[in-house]
């Protein structure tokens, strides 16, 4: 028992130096510390989105990273068959898996993807299925790291509020 407590201390010690790293390099990312201001994003998140994408710069839209992580989606079908539609996962699959990762918590601590996840799935047309959602809220993550990253701007809630489209009340 004495051997397994040293080997866990060890692993620990060497858990900490690695996220201490992880840490100082993403202080030279420009704009980084504004990702880690959403509520329910951490550093592993962030950490692997810049490791899977590398410099935002170079993408002219976030469609781009999208695709580039396989998150893209298509159609399987031909002819007269119409096939259901999936992602690709032609991209990245680390970076997927990141992104994967980085939604589960952002549903279950943040308050505007955790609406946002409960409109996709209760709408009353073509609503989806949990794990749709899922990835319909990665590439949405994705789309706000690309415009914080690219322009710098802090993330806004109201703006994330607005994708959900309410129904239009009727006069009284």
């Amino acid at each position: 028992v004495e051997i397994l407590l040293q080997e866990y201390e060890t692993c620990n010690r060497r858990y900490q130096q690695i996220m201490d790293l992880v840490e100082e390099q993403l202080r030279e990312v420009p704009y980084a510390e504004k990702l880690l201001q959403i509520k329910g994003i951490g550093i592993v998140a962030v950490a692997g989105f810049i490791a899977a994408v590398g410099d935002v710069a170079r993408f002219k839209s976030p469609e781009q990273i999208i695709k580039l992580l396989g998150l893209n989606i298509r159609e399987n079908s031909s002819g007269k068959h119409k096939g259901k539609t999936t992602i690709t996962r032609r991209g990245r699959a680390d970076g997927r898996y990141a992104m994967f990762q980085a939604v589960l918590p952002l549903i279950a601590k943040n308050a505007e993807f955790r609406e946002l996840h409960h409109y996709y799935t209760q709408r009353e047309e073509r609503p989806l299925k949990k794990i749709q959602s899922v990835v319909a809220l990665a590439c949405k993550l994705i789309r706000i790291f690309h415009a914080i990253l690219r322009t710098g701007r802090d993330y806004d809630a109201k703006k994330m509020r607005n994708d959900i489209k309410r129904p239009m009340r009727a006069a009284a």
